[in-house]
């Protein structure tokens, strides 16, 4: 419990006011959906920042969207500072927003891990077309531990290794007695398919920009939402002035600017930003930028903190 509540302090102490004047924060923990960022980062290998993964928290059931580097152990993490649904063998369920590396580098993790710690469920598996395809060469890949472990002296279970993949279009793609959860087109540069996602329960409207260059379609989704979590990159990296990188980051990524008009439209009560692009920048100067941009009520995502 003592964890818990030092998670509960450190969220509150990065949450800034909807006024430049008053830096005083809100709490947002006290509701029954937590909101747990277990990952923040982008490919850059900082120690800092796992991969990109969030668990939404309901009823003591997580659902996890998107499984980057490090995502079974930090919630390994989670568990630790009180939170009893990430237990690694109790994830069974992910939402993935897109099929970059990534974002789906835990996945193997996902699937075998909590297996190999004694879950019996398949995992669920929901994202875009070719996660099936994934599925079946992580699989294949990994056939020869399956078959160890199962017919070995560690008599692993049968089951708790498969995934169920659904393969999703826009629209309501999940619902349960805690969630609904449906899915939305998002821009990020050529792929045919990336999505974001609104998590709608009993007491909250969390919606996930995914990676995606501005769109509409996070404005629409979130429409006043309780939280929303949209990624950002600083243009003022030296690698921008290339215009190669230049055009790169405008196709696929969110600026400040962009960040803080599709904020002011979408007006969700907090913005959490995650899948910061630091471009080897102090992560002052980007929330510098974010405050110029936008007055309401945001914070810069960190690991393991809970909103």
């Amino acid at each position: 419990m003592k964890k818990l509540i030092l998670v509960v302090l450190v969220a509150v102490t990065f949450c800034w006011s909807s006024r430049a004047e008053d830096q005083t924060p809100a709490i947002h923990t006290s509701a029954t959906t937590q909101v747990v960022m277990l990952g923040t980062g982008t490919p850059a290998a900082d120690p800092e920042r796992s991969g990109p993964a969030v668990a939404v928290v309901v009823n003591d059931r997580a659902y996890l969207v998107d499984c980057g580097p490090g995502a079974v152990r930090r919630a390994a993490a989670a568990e630790k500072n009180g939170i009893a649904a990430l237990k690694p063998t109790e994830l069974k369920i992910v939402f993935f927003t897109h099929l970059h590396s990534d974002h789906t580098v835990g996945y193997p993790d996902l699937i075998f891990s909590p297996w190999v710690l004694g879950r019996k469920e398949a995992l669920q598996a929901y994202g875009p077309h070719g996660l099936k395809n994934m599925t079946a060469h992580i699989e294949k890949a990994w056939s020869d531990d399956v078959r160890v472990r199962r017919r070995g002296l560690e008599q692993a279970n049968a089951t708790g290794y498969k995934v169920d993949v659904h393969e999703i279009r826009p629209g309501v793609v999940y619902r349960d007695a805690n969630v609904i959860v449906t899915a939305f087109p998002v821009k990020h540069g050529i792929w045919k398919e990336a999505y974001g996602y609104v998590f709608q329960t009993r007491d909250r409207k969390i919606v996930f920009s995914g990676d995606t260059s501005p769109t509409d379609e996070v404005v629409k989704a979130c429409d006043g939402c309780d939280v929303l979590l949209h990624e950002v990159f600083n243009p003022h990296g030296d690698e921008l002035k290339d215009p190669h990188w230049k055009e790169y980051f405008r196709t696929f990524h969110t600026s400040p600017a962009e960040l803080g008009e599709i904020a002011r439209r979408a007006r969700p009560k907090l913005l959490v930003v995650y899948h910061q692009v630091l471009e080897r920048l102090p992560e002052a100067d980007l929330a510098e930028q974010i405050k110029k941009e936008y007055s309401g009520e945001w914070v810069m995502g960190r690991d393991l903190v809970v909103y």
